[in-house]
């Protein structure tokens, strides 16, 4: 931050509008010029529509409509589906998990690869399968949904060498519906071509708030993970009976999956609201979100295996500890068997 901008323009609110000879913001242009190199990458773009919206513009950027799109073998993450369908891309599925051992198509356009697990048996490196791509399609762009994973991971994408990576600064404590793209200038430039009206435009005040964001986000992630780690071990040390089996999953995010003995998931998740606990997601992980998150599993591992609805909760303890977690639990379990 201090090699782009001067200690008081980093303590104002930015600027607005489309700047003569820019058409964005000057400062919204300073912040890219940030998150670029911070990645190591040959540009970035602030876009209106969270990681959804990055995503679909990174798909447009590189595909036309009835180009063919390489996906991993698994439930595809629902808003991107809706994206893939909108735009009329066709899909091939291999499995990432498996690379050696699959029949590798011809004449693909791009390839998606989603950082965090799609299903529960999702193993892939994402370091492994974007250098096999690479190798195996040299001259095809590589996508990769980074949500979830930035500020988790040492590398994403496009540090792994993908064509461009996509993330929501939402989740990150940043601003309500900015998502960010990084990668590769020319796909990037084509994408600012097209957004080129006001009313597209990511604010200096929206930017500099995500930049304020990205700073503190590292240290919420780093406490959530260790409470997530601290509960997965009192729990499979019995210290509530009705719970079977306790772990950890990327589901998208770093989350506690908690299985019972019986069938009591649903009944649950009635009672977890009236004892404090968040009821749904708001950005995942936004700053909005302090006390624990008590939900049902992610759509697509839903979509993987329907019982999990009736037997697993997710629990994102976001900036709480594990105690008040262990707490809702005892108390909404003894409801239900009451």
């Amino acid at each position: 931050m201090t090699r782009h901008f001067s200690g008081n323009e980093l303590l104002s609110r930015g600027d607005l509008g489309v700047v003569l000879g820019l058409n964005q913001p000057q400062y919204t242009k300073k912040v890219e010029e940030v998150i670029a190199d911070f990645f190591g990458t040959q540009s970035a773009m602030l876009v209106r529509g969270s990681g959804t919206a990055a995503i679909r513009l990174a798909l447009h950027s590189v595909l036309k409509p009835s180009e063919t799109l390489l996906v991993h073998k698994a439930p595809i993450y629902p808003t991107t589906e809706v994206s893939i369908n909108s735009m009329g891309i066709h899909t091939i599925k291999v499995d990432y998990n498996d690379l050696e051992n699959q029949t590798l198509p011809n004449n693909i356009s791009a390839i998606l690869v989603q950082y965090t697990r799609q299903q529960p048996e999702d193993s892939y490196s994402m370091e492994n399968v974007i250098s096999f791509f690479k190798a195996n399609y040299p001259n095809v762009p590589i996508i990769t949904d980074d949500n979830y994973a930035v500020m988790k991971v040492q590398k994403i994408g496009v540090e792994l060498g993908a064509t461009l990576s996509c993330f929501s600064t939402f989740k990150l404590l940043g601003p309500e519906g900015i998502g960010c793209i990084v990668g590769n200038k020319d796909c990037i430039d084509v994408l600012r071509k097209e957004n080129y009206s006001g009313g597209s435009q990511v604010q200096g005040h929206e930017s500099l708030d995500v930049l304020r964001g990205l700073t503190y986000a590292p240290i919420a992630l780093a406490n959530q993970a260790n409470v997530v780690n601290e509960l997965v071990q009192r729990l499979n040390n019995k210290e509530i009976p009705e719970v079977s089996n306790a772990y950890i999953a990327n589901a998208q995010s770093k989350v506690l999956l908690v299985e019972f003995t019986t069938p009591i998931a649903q009944e649950v998740l009635k009672h977890t609201n009236s004892l404090g606990a968040a009821p749904n997601p708001v950005g995942a992980e936004s700053k909005y979100e302090i006390v624990p998150m008590f939900y049902r599993v992610s759509g697509t591992f839903k979509a993987y295996d329907p019982n999990l609805l009736k037997t697993t909760i997710r629990i994102n303890p976001y900036r709480c500890g594990a105690d008040t977690i262990i707490r809702i639990l005892k108390e909404s379990i003894s409801k239900v068997v009451k």
